[in-house]
């Protein structure tokens, strides 16, 4: 049942209101004014405040600003006999989902009601999804090699500077990504992945640029390249030392002057975005035998992140170990497992030349063929 928070000094209008409200099925409570409003809204969880502009001690748009400036996300709509365009306009700029005149019209109410408890329960399921986006992508660890990189993250976050993440197969360049991206000031806009290696080398131009409908025998209709996708966001290029020559140099051109090109189009398309790219390539190699353009090299790393092989934080072991168990029994629906520590030992002392991925594959198997508390025997028979 959604709870509603009702503000206004005037005794018969929250009566109405009130009996109105819990007709439909709402819990509402009540107060008189907004400064027992504010503390309601601070101590209680409510889906939407209904709130008279006018009131004695804090009126309606001092409530509005001080709940917003503490960060508290919840949909008001304000009330007035004394409306005018000009409270309209104020309100809404001020973030209330609307704005209705006293003597207020029922159904008018009532529909405006149902839609900003959409918006309510819109935000609390995007909070959710936000936090189980930023569960999955968080670096699990605390050794010495890992927070050199998070320092590294949270320093260059707030730039636009780009970034070359470098690091084998497995080690969570990924994350290392999607942590610059979230930290930044584009957070709120989108990260474009492009897997460089995935794509065939005749479909990646019109996969980073986009295309004209008619310029080449299947583009039956214009599409919009990941460059444009990324505006105003963060673009990032994974395995960028398997792009072709072709379209390094058009990636060159897109990084020297904001601008691109689709195929087959003649009109320069500018963009705003912050280029990540990463590889497992030594691309220094890579440009001593022509497979990489050097100055399209030195555009992308003007920062440089190393992330480190397992091998090299064995220490963080323990603690994967421990967010796999948990996130693997969650996704499986299951009972969580436990460990015992001289399996631990085993799994920190083995080769893991597959890294990070190649551990939480191990710890799936372990789960699903393993004793209901995984054992050295267990991590011998099941790790090969």
């Amino acid at each position: 049942m959604s709870k509603i928070l009702l503000i206004d000094d005037e005794a018969s209008i929250r009566q109405t209101l009130k009996e109105i409200l819990e007709y439909e099925k709402y819990q509402v409570e009540e107060v008189a004014n907004g400064a027992d409003g504010l503390k309601k809204i601070e101590n209680e969880h409510f889906d939407l405040v209904l709130c008279d502009i006018k009131m004695p001690k804090m009126d309606g748009m001092e409530l509005l600003n001080a709940v917003y400036e503490k960060g508290i996300e919840i949909p008001f709509i304000m009330i007035s006999a004394h409306g005018t365009i000009d409270n309209a306009v104020e309100a809404t700029k001020k973030g209330a989902f609307d704005f209705i005149s006293k003597p207020p019209d029922l159904n008018r109410l009532l529909v405006s009601v149902r839609n900003a408890l959409d918006k309510s329960n819109l935000m609390a399921e995007t909070k959710t999804l936000r936090k189980k986006v930023s569960k999955k992508y968080e670096m699990i660890g605390s050794s010495k090699q890992l927070e050199e990189v998070k320092e590294t993250i949270a320093k260059v976050a707030s730039t636009d500077a780009r970034v070359l993440i470098i690091g084998e197969n497995g080690t969570g360049k990924e994350l290392v990504a999607r942590q610059i991206h979230e930290q930044s000031e584009r957070a709120n806009l989108p990260l474009v992945e492009v897997n460089c290696a995935a794509i065939p080398s005749e479909l990646i131009e019109s996969e980073l640029f986009g295309h004209e409908k008619g310029s080449f025998t299947s583009a039956i209709k214009q599409r919009i390249g990941k460059f444009e996708q990324a505006t105003g966001g963060t673009l990032f290029l994974d395995e960028i030392g398997d792009m072709p020559l072709s379209a390094q140099a058009k990636v060159l051109r897109a990084l020297q002057e904001n601008k691109i090109n689709r195929v087959g189009g003649d009109k320069d398309i500018k963009v705003d975005v912050r280029i990540i790219a990463a590889t497992n390539k030594n691309l220094k190699e890579a440009i001593e035998n022509g497979e990489f353009r050097e100055d399209l090299f030195h555009r992308l790393s003007v920062i440089r992140i190393n992330v480190p092989p397992l091998k090299d934080r064995k220490d963080d072991i323990p603690e994967l170990v421990e967010r796999f168990l948990s996130d693997i029994a969650e996704e499986h629906g299951s009972k969580k497992k436990s460990i015992d520590k001289e399996a631990l030992n085993q799994l920190k002392e083995y080769n893991w030349s597959g890294n990070i991925r190649e551990l939480r594959n191990v710890v799936e198997r372990l789960i699903i063929l393993g004793a209901d508390k995984i054992t050295a025997q267990d991590v011998k028979k099941y790790i090969e």
